[in-house]
């Protein structure tokens, strides 16, 4: 009997193959400056690449893997950027988003350590928020800056802020979700909770953020502690999913506390599972980029999450989805 009558051909197994590629080709022109470069022209590669000091040869091939993806367009006089790659990729654009690309850079390194980190039970990409490199830590918080200032937004479009007066970011890194919402309501009188080191960083990249006037920024670890004072609003973003189960819950008590009542904290990150641990997709996946970062970190099912929200003392417990597709927790402190 012929094998490909006896047996199915690979075809899935090829196409997961195929997947990485264009993301990568993508992420090498990001941090290129390609999409950058071109703006709103049409160029060559000779062009680009002398634009960018690079080899031209060497250059088009990067051009045409990203118009075979399509974010990139060709033309009989050269290459252009597709109208998302205009809007999202060109710097300085209102929509930019390609610095969480240097956010990218380390969990995709991280990604391809995951049969390491089984095989040495441990993180074979440890990340430590305390004692990270400065240059590494600076760079993820760029990363992560676009992503929170789009949370804060949307979080602004989906709540209602005029009972609100007060909000705190809970190990929010570089601070920008409070940004997304101080656009909403200019007055909101803000804190950034945060370690030592992550504080200092924040500072640094909302120096020139006009929005950031006035924010308060304590420094603090919420798994030992609540804030030094009360709230209407609290945020965890992607702060559980890098904590161990016990740490996890006493975080949720301490954000309780953090709170007045009738407060609400909003809880998001790619790190939460539907009970069925297969879905959503990005929290399944996430859950090894973890496994090779932290060394109790990981996604956490609705269950779970229900389970310390009741614990600490919260009601109206609910689970919702953002237009970006991240998964959201609303709880409220009676």
């Amino acid at each position: 009997m012929p094998f490909e009558n006896a047996h199915p051909q690979p075809t899935l197994i090829q196409s997961l193959q195929a997947s990485v590629a264009p993301a990568f080709a993508l992420h090498a022109g990001v941090m290129l400056g390609v999409f950058t470069i071109l703006g709103e022209a049409t160029l060559s590669a000779d062009e680009v690449a002398k634009l960018l000091d690079v080899d031209p040869r060497r250059l088009e091939r990067l051009l045409y893997a990203l118009v075979a993806t399509g974010i990139l367009e060709i033309r009989d006089d050269g290459f252009r950027n597709s109208l998302e790659a205009a809007v999202y990729l060109v710097r300085g654009k209102p929509g930019y988003i390609g610095d969480e690309h240097q956010l990218f850079d380390q969990l995709w390194h991280a990604d391809l350590l995951t049969a390491t980190s089984i095989r040495q039970r441990q993180p074979a990409a440890k990340h430590d928020f305390a004692c990270a490199d400065p240059g590494s830590s600076r760079a993820f918080f760029r990363g992560l800056a676009p992503i929170a200032l789009i949370f804060g937004r949307r979080l602004a479009e989906m709540i209602d802020l005029r009972e609100v007066n007060s909000a705190i970011d809970i190990g929010g890194g570089p601070g920008h979700s409070l940004i997304g919402l101080r656009e909403t309501k200019p007055g909101l009188r803000l804190t950034l909770l945060e370690l030592a080191p992550s504080v200092a960083l924040a500072k640094e990249l909302l120096a020139d953020e006009p929005l950031a006037d006035g924010m308060e920024f304590e420094i603090g670890d919420i798994v030992q502690a609540p804030s030094a004072t009360t709230h209407d609003l609290a945020i965890l973003k992607a702060v559980i999913q890098v904590l161990s189960p016990q740490d996890a819950a006493a975080a949720i008590r301490n954000a309780h506390a953090s709170l007045n009542s009738g407060g609400r904290l909003f809880i998001s990150g790619v790190g939460i599972l539907n009970d069925d641990r297969v879905s959503p997709l990005e929290a399944v996946f996430y859950n090894l980029t973890f496994m090779n970062l932290y060394s109790d970190g990981a996604s956490y099912t609705r269950s779970e999450y229900s389970r310390w929200l009741s614990e600490a003392g919260f009601g109206e417990i609910t689970f919702g989805t953002m237009p970006s597709g991240s998964q959201l927790i609303s709880a409220r402190k009676p």
